[in-house]
């Protein structure tokens, strides 16, 4: 499984998060963003062309050499300084009250411990500052159907995407690490099953 989740899922997810019906929705999710943004799964840039005017500076976190490099154009056309400064989001190599705004797209469903990251961003983040979020997870409790099924694949999804989890509660874990949610729209992506595209897009508030 090295070679595979070393060389075969940073192209994969490259492609899979490249596509075009997610690029409103990188938008959406990068609007108010400014000043200094800590941005962990940085993944291979698919973001960098939606950073606004009003940030001066991305610091990347990103574990995969593979994906650093498949970025490396993306980087070199940005309009603000982009830099790899960190491998892992659970453990964040900055001094506290380090950054004004962090972003997370579709990286709390594969990072191990996804709650130690939480706490980790919330506290690089300076007092008042924002984390904006666009991750799948766990599907609306009203439909149970679609959680069953999330259930049942998850095994096969965590195997086959580097650990990726299905049924991860979002909301509920932005709480439990202290933030305050200021804004969330939950739904389903288009063009992508039900139990891999339960989506919360949104922003969070550090104390």
């Amino acid at each position: 499984m090295g070679f595979y989740l070393d060389q075969v899922v940073p192209r994969i997810v490259n492609v899979a998060c490249g596509v075009k019906t997610a690029q409103p929705l990188r938008r959406r999710v990068c609007e108010g963003l400014a000043g200094e943004v800590v941005e962990i799964g940085f993944g291979t840039g698919h973001n960098v062309p939606f950073y606004p005017a009003a940030v001066t500076g991305v610091t990347a976190i990103e574990p995969s050499d593979v994906g650093w490099k498949l970025a490396g154009e993306r980087v070199r056309a940005a309009r603000v300084p982009v830099r790899r400064a960190g491998l892992d989001g659970q453990s964040l190599p900055f001094e506290d009250d380090s950054f004004d705004a962090a972003l997370s797209t579709w990286t709390l469903c594969t990072i191990p411990d996804a709650d130690a990251a939480l706490r980790e961003v919330r506290r690089v983040l300076r007092p008042g500052g924002t984390l904006h979020f666009l991750e799948h997870g766990l599907a609306p409790e009203q439909d149970e159907n679609v959680r069953r099924w999330q259930r049942r694949l998850e095994p096969v999804n965590k195997r086959l995407f580097g650990g990726c989890h299905l049924t991860r509660p979002t909301a509920d874990m932005l709480t439990a690490a202290g933030f305050t949610i200021t804004d969330i729209e939950v739904f389903y992506e288009k063009g992508t099953p039900k139990p891999m595209g339960a989506d919360s897009l949104g922003t969070a508030l550090a104390p």
